[in-house]
């Protein structure tokens, strides 16, 4: 388990279920239009968390004005403390090379962000999602506490897990503690892999919730789908 602090809306927290497997994955049809969402991730030495966090803040604009942040969070408790987590909306894969192009060719976000920041950074890494199809993107009602948990699938993509696996999201769903924000499923990076990005009103009514659900025969059954 781990929370994640949400530095443009509220709180985050993220579990992983079970190993990594590199495997074929078979998605079903995606969005029409070719949308996706990059999920990024930097490893921060210790010391300087707050000085990322406080550059990021006040540079945030430069890198928006290429391309559409979805959130931005940093770990607040659990296993991968020390980390900062987003998620950049892209139309299709030309737009995003279009937009990396012109990042490197922007010296103010070099300048001021990107060469300041590179000391303090042990480690990137990058998943290419896409929404799973009967999911759309929401946004929170307001500020609380999210949780990113991430399942690794037994390969065979949804006709082996698709309509279970969505039982048990709508299980959490109308308990009433919580509210999805999107499920994701992971194209470039490893294979088989499920998130699921969660809104709740604060880490005690998540709590609560999750022992509830766990007596839905709906989220038990999902449970023989992971790897």
């Amino acid at each position: 388990m781990l929370a994640l602090r949400s530095h443009l809306a509220a709180t985050l927290a993220s579990r992983t279920v079970a190993p990594q497997v590199c495997s074929s994955f078979a998605t079903g049809p995606r969005q029409n239009d070719g949308t996706f969402y990059e999920f990024r991730t930097y490893s921060l030495k210790p010391s300087k968390m707050n000085e990322f966090l406080e550059n990021f803040k006040k540079n945030v604009h430069l890198r928006t004005a290429h391309s559409e942040l979805i959130g931005y969070w940093s770990v607040e408790f659990g296993g991968r403390i020390n980390k900062v987590f987003h998620i950049w909306k892209y139309d299709n894969f030309a737009h995003r090379t279009a937009v990396r192009k012109a990042l490197a060719e922007d010296k103010e976000w070099q300048e001021q962000f990107l060469v300041p920041n590179l000391a303090l950074i042990d480690k990137q890494e990058s998943e290419i999602t896409y929404l799973v199809p009967w999911c759309k993107l929401e946004k929170p009602p307001k500020e609380g506490v999210y949780e990113l948990a991430s399942f690794q699938m037994k390969p065979g993509g949804p006709a082996l897990w698709g309509d279970a696996f969505k039982r048990a999201v709508h299980a959490h769903i109308n308990q009433g503690y919580t509210k999805l924000v999107g499920v994701f499923h992971a194209e470039y990076g490893t294979l088989n892999k499920v998130h699921v990005l969660w809104w709740n009103e604060s880490a005690d009514s998540r709590a609560a919730g999750r022992h509830q659900s766990h007596e839905d025969p709906r989220v038990v059954a999902a449970g023989k789908l992971f790897h």
